[in-house]
């Protein structure tokens, strides 16, 4: 494995590709919390790129001591994001329906739980990845893996700025909306992943 242009560029490519779920995820917990402050989306962002950055290292490690294992497992993973993501979603538009009788004091933002969840099931596939390095040396694989952290981290405040953007316009529907998206999320990686 040489450093190189193409590495840089792949790892670039890599870490847009695997940022798309998370920035659509980010972009309903934009539009679920309008309010959203500065340092609420650092740490959404933060989490999204820390999971982001961990899954290729893992994928990386399971390749080099439990390939045939990680094999299995991968058979799962779209499983595992559509039961995650579309608890996550039908519990947002639940809450939504719910709205109506909430005062205006209740906090709409995504729990630490949840936003767990959200870091793991948009990342999950990230996992693979590390089937796509696996001829790098450790210090190449960290290197990508960073490099699509880093993406991922930007590529998620992008996706919270616009949902809180529209999420002020849309107010009462901003929940459902975010719900709604987020279990689309989860049958898309299902479906991919699935056929």
């Amino acid at each position: 494995m040489e450093w190189n242009l193409i590495f840089f560029l792949n790892s670039a490519a890599l870490g847009v590709g695997l940022a798309m779920d998370a920035f659509s995820v980010s972009l309903a917990n934009g539009l679920n919390e309008p309010d959203m402050k500065h340092s609420r989306m650092a740490v959404i962002a933060g989490v999204f790129a820390f999971f982001q950055f961990m899954m290729p290292l893992i994928g990386w490690v399971c390749v080099h001591t439990i390939a045939v294992m990680f094999e299995q497992f991968q058979k799962a993973i779209p499983w595992i994001a559509l039961l995650l993501l579309g608890y996550i979603g039908i519990k947002m538009i639940l809450e939504s329906r719910s709205e109506g009788e909430k005062d205006d004091e209740t906090d709409s933002s995504v729990g630490s739980a949840a936003l767990f969840v959200q870091g793991i099931a948009t990342s999950i596939d990230a996992l693979s990845v590390g089937f796509t390095i696996a001829e790098y040396e450790a210090l190449a694989a960290f290197t990508a893996s960073l490099i699509i952290g880093i993406e991922t981290f930007f590529i998620c405040v992008a996706g919270l700025y616009l949902g809180r953007k529209f999420g002020m316009k849309l107010a009462g529907k901003a929940s459902l909306l975010g719900g709604t998206v987020l279990i689309l999320i989860g049958l898309e990686i299902f479906i991919k992943g699935v056929f």
